[in-house]
């Protein structure tokens, strides 16, 4: 039915990571419906609405699948360019259709508009898992938020809902309107700032860093508390750099985080339910895809599109007009 589109989609569909084979499907962010299921599938039936992430398969055996993190088995399947285990290639939201197991699917919660579930299977997953993980719901922590795009955004609606002080860092003062105003963030920083950078420095408990390019840590190292974490969620392929004391002089920590479990997947629907989170979106048709994609190249979506798949007639595109 939708499938959202993800800053990931471009470095796949452009092998800015040297490993994409083509020809590929993008499109990890889906909410279909089911129309077929195998004889053992328990969990679902022809008719219900339900979502796939990031990863469609693991290996089942290992330590983080057994302890219920399979995004982090080493043989784990990812949903497009990858193999699935009888041989195929695996192919995303942009297709028509997908086979996958029932492990891997989400029930959609009455409530929650299939185009507006899209985004939070990637991007709201992606920042929920890290607070969950890292002891970071608590009502009152200052968070911070790196970026503001679709990821951003809703670390934005996420944080504040668990009760958290929410500033923005962003490059420019142009989107100081719109997080405020728009998002409820309480305060925003402009990273060029040095005063205002200076001024805020020891203030957050954490950092959500949403930057999917090479930026320098110490500037944002310098605003955490004692124990602060930087969580990394940007996909960049050249390393990142800092020195030693920035972490060491406060006991602070770089870590990363990679969008969440099949668990927690459910956990973060039912949570935006529950708080009435929506994500902010553009729905666009298939046709839109290559504009689209390099919209949010130039970061010029607020804040994530989500392509209409069903309402795309994908399968007629190519038939000769009536």
């Amino acid at each position: 039915l939708y499938c959202g589109i993800c800053h990931t989609d471009i470095h796949q569909a452009k092998n800015h990571l040297g490993a994409s084979k083509y020809p590929m499907v993008p499109g990890h962010e889906v909410v279909g419906e089911v129309v077929e299921v195998g004889p053992e599938v328990t969990k679902y039936s022809a008719g219900d609405v339900v979502g796939v992430g990031v990863i469609v398969g693991c290996c089942r055996e290992c330590h983080p699948c057994k302890a219920n993190v399979e995004q982090y088995c080493n043989k784990r399947i990812w949903s497009y360019n990858d193999v699935y285990t009888d041989g195929r290639p695996t192919q995303g939201g942009f297709a028509s259709a997908m086979v996958v197991d029932q492990k891997f699917v989400v029930k959609i919660p009455a409530g929650l508009a299939p185009e507006q579930a899209a985004p939070l299977l990637c991007a709201g997953l992606t920042v929920y898992s890290p607070l969950k993980h890292f002891g970071l719901m608590s009502p009152g922590l200052r968070g911070g938020v790196l970026g503001l795009g679709g990821v951003g955004h809703m670390g934005v609606k996420v944080a504040k809902s668990m009760g958290h002080h929410v500033t923005v860092i962003s490059s420019s003062a142009r989107k100081r309107g719109e997080a405020m105003d728009d998002l409820g963030a309480d305060a925003y920083l402009v990273s060029s700032d040095a005063a205002a950078m200076a001024a805020a420095g020891d203030s957050l408990d954490y950092i959500i860093d949403t930057v999917p390019v090479h930026h320098p840590l110490e500037p944002y190292l310098a605003l955490l508390k004692l124990d602060g974490k930087l969580i990394l969620m940007g996909v960049i392929n050249q390393p990142l750099s800092f020195i030693s004391p920035m972490v060491m002089l406060g006991r602070k920590a770089i870590t990363g985080s990679f969008i969440g479990s099949m668990a927690e997947t459910e956990e973060v629907l039912n949570f935006c339910v529950d708080k009435g989170l929506t994500s902010q979106i553009e729905v666009v048709k298939m046709d839109y895809v290559n504009q689209a994609l390099e919209r949010l190249e130039r970061n010029d979506v607020r804040y994530r599109f989500v392509v209409d798949v069903a309402g795309s007639n994908i399968d007629d595109a190519d038939a000769p007009p009536a």
